[in-house]
C-alpha cells in the first residue's frame, strides 16, 4: 500500500477539517499528516478571531480538539512558512501540501481620511481583544463616540465589545490587559453604519439578539430606516433569518430608551464618504444617505450627514496574504485555484499544491462552511495521486531534524495541552474558565516546558 505524506499549513478550522476529512475518506493509501502554524497554539480564528463572549464557540473548539487528539496528526506550532520551512523543504519531505492560511488582514476602504489617527482596522482590534501574540498589548481607547463601518458579524462583535461594560466580560477568557484597557475607556456612544437597509444585512439573528441583551446599553434604531420597499417586505416573508431580524428590530423600536449610560446606534442606508479630521486626528464620520434601487442595491440620495466621533473602525471584510512561492490573486486576496487545486501563473494546475478555507475562496461564510470547502479540496487531492511530489526524504523524523537544525522553537500537541491546562489554571484561581497567555515567548516557554 502506498503512503501519502501530507503537510497542511494553517492549524485553524480549515486545516483541521481538511485533515479530518482526509483521514475519514475512502482511499487506497496510508496517510501521514503534519499540521504547521505560525502561532504557538492551534485553532486560528476560533481562538483569535471570535469575540470572547461567544459561548457557542466552545462547541467548535471541542470538535477541533477531538480531531487533533485522535493521535493521527502531528502539530508543529510557532513555525513560520517561508522562513522556518519553505516550499522546497515541503517538496523534499512530503507528497503534497494544503494551504489553509485563512484571511487575517483588514480589507481596504478607500475613502478620504481613512488613514487619520484614530482610524483602525477591525481585524487588528479583534486580534487585540482576543490576545493575539503578534499585536501590541495596549490599544488606544480614548474616544467617547465611535463609528464602526460595516454590517457583518465582525462589525457587530466590535461594536458589542466597545459598548459592553468590561465587568460583564469577566466571566469570559478575556486577557487581563484587554480588560484593563476596556475598563479605562470613556466610550458612551457606538455608531454602526451600513450602506444598505436593515433587510440586506450580513449578520445573523443571533449576533443581533446579543446586542439587545447588553447590560446598561440602550439600542438606538431610527424609524426612517424602516420604511421598507417591496423587495424588503418580500425578503421578510421568504427568509426565516430576516423574519427574525425584523422581529428583533421591531422590539427595539418599541423600547424606552434614555436611562442607560451607554448607547449603541444602528444606522442603515449610510454610504461611507469621508473620515473628517482635526489636527491629524479623527473628528467626525461623513456619509451619504442612500435609498433602495428596487433591484436589491442602493443609490445615493445626494443628502450628506456627519456624526461627531473620535475613532473609526472599518469592518468591511478580511483579506488574505501572499505566500512565498505560491501564486496570489492581489485583487481578491486568495490563491488562484480550481476547486482547491492551485493554479500556476499560466493557469495550469500546480502538482502537489492545494488550498482550502478563506485563502481558497475568500472570507465568506461561517466556520461550518469550511467543512464542505475542505471536502472539495480533499476529493481532488485523492484523485491526483499520480501527480503528487516524490519526496527525497519522506521519513517523519527528517522534518523534526530540519526544524531543530534551524533552531526553530516549535511547539507540538503535548505543548498545546500544557498551555491549555496552564490557561485553565490561571482562570480557575480567579473563578473563570480560562485566562489567555498573550506574549508569544511565554506561550512557547510553557508549551516547551
Amino acid at each position: 500500500m502506498s503512503k501519502l505524506r501530507l503537510a497542511i499549513v494553517g492549524a485553524g478550522p480549515a486545516g483541521i477539517y481538511a485533515a479530518d476529512i482526509l483521514l475519514k475518506h475512502e482511499r487506497s493509501f496510508e496517510v501521514s499528516i503534519d499540521l504547521f502554524d505560525r502561532l504557538p497554539a492551534p485553532y486560528g480564528l476560533v481562538r483569535y478571531g471570535v469575540a470572547p463572549d461567544h459561548p457557542r464557540i466552545k462547541g467548535i473548539t471541542n470538535a477541533l480538539r477531538e480531531v487533533l487528539d485522535s493521535g493521527d496528526i502531528r502539530v508543529f506550532g510557532n513555525v513560520n512558512y517561508g522562513t522556518d520551512i519553505t516550499l522546497d523543504d515541503l517538496k523534499r519531505h512530503y507528497n503534497a501540501v494544503i494551504f489553509a492560511t485563512g484571511a487575517i488582514k483588514d480589507a481596504d476602504l478607500t475613502i478620504p481620511g481613512i488613514d487619520l489617527d484614530g482610524s483602525y482596522g477591525a481585524a487588528d482590534f479583534v486580534s487585540w481583544y482576543d490576545g493575539h501574540p503578534d499585536v501590541p498589548r495596549e490599544w488606544p481607547l480614548e474616544a467617547r463616540s465611535v463609528a464602526v463601518i460595516g454590517n457583518g458579524n465582525v462589525a457587530l462583535d466590535v461594536a458589542r465589545i466597545l459598548a459592553k461594560h468590561p465587568q460583564d466580560l469577566l466571566p469570559t477568557e478575556i486577557p487581563d490587559n484587554v480588560h484593563a484597557g476596556l475598563e479605562a475607556s470613556p466610550v458612551t456612544d457606538v455608531h454602526v453604519f451600513g450602506r444598505r437597509g436593515p433587510m440586506q444585512v450580513k449578520f445573523t439573528p443571533l449576533e443581533l439578539r446579543e446586542l439587545g441583551e447588553l447590560n446598561d446599553v440602550d439600542m438606538i434604531v431610527y424609524d426612517e430606516d424602516f420604511d421598507y420597499d417591496d423587495a424588503s417586505r418580500a425578503a421578510i416573508q421568504s427568509n426565516k433569518q430576516l423574519f427574525v431580524i425584523d422581529k428583533v428590530f421591531s422590539q427595539w423600536r418599541a423600547r424606552e430608551t434614555g436611562s442607560a449610560s451607554r448607547r449603541l446606534h444602528l444606522h442603515f442606508y449610510a454610504k461611507p464618504v469621508e473620515v473628517l479630521g482635526s489636527d491629524g486626528r479623527v473628528s467626525a464620520f461623513r456619509y451619504e444617505r442612500t435609498r433602495p434601487d428596487g433591484a436589491g442595491g442602493v443609490v445615493g440620495t445626494g443628502e450628506f450627514r456627519e456624526v461627531p466621533v473620535q475613532a473609526v473602525y472599518r469592518a468591511v471584510g478580511y483579506f488574505g496574504s501572499p505566500l512565498d512561492g505560491i501564486p496570489y490573486d492581489e485583487r481578491h486576496g486568495v490563491i488562484p485555484n480550481h476547486e482547491g487545486q492551485v493554479l500556476a501563473d499560466d493557469n495550469a494546475l500546480m502538482p502537489g499544491v492545494y488550498a482550502t478555507g478563506w485563502i481558497k475562496r475568500g472570507p465568506v461564510g461561517l466556520i461550518g462552511h469550511t467543512k464542505s470547502d475542505a471536502m472539495e479540496t480533499i476529493k481532488h487531492l485523492v484523485k491526483d495521486q499520480g501527480s503528487w511530489w516524490q519526496p527525497a526524504e519522506p521519513d517523519e523524523q527528517a522534518v523534526l531534524d530540519l526544524l531543530q537544525s534551524r533552531g526553530v522553537l516549535f511547539t507540538d500537541l503535548e505543548g498545546w495541552h500544557r498551555l491549555d491546562a496552564h490557561e485553565r489554571e490561571l482562570g480557575d484561581a480567579r473563578g473563570r474558565e480560562r485566562i489567555k497567555v498573550v506574549p508569544r515567548d511565554e506561550m512557547v516557554r510553557i508549551s516547551r516546558d
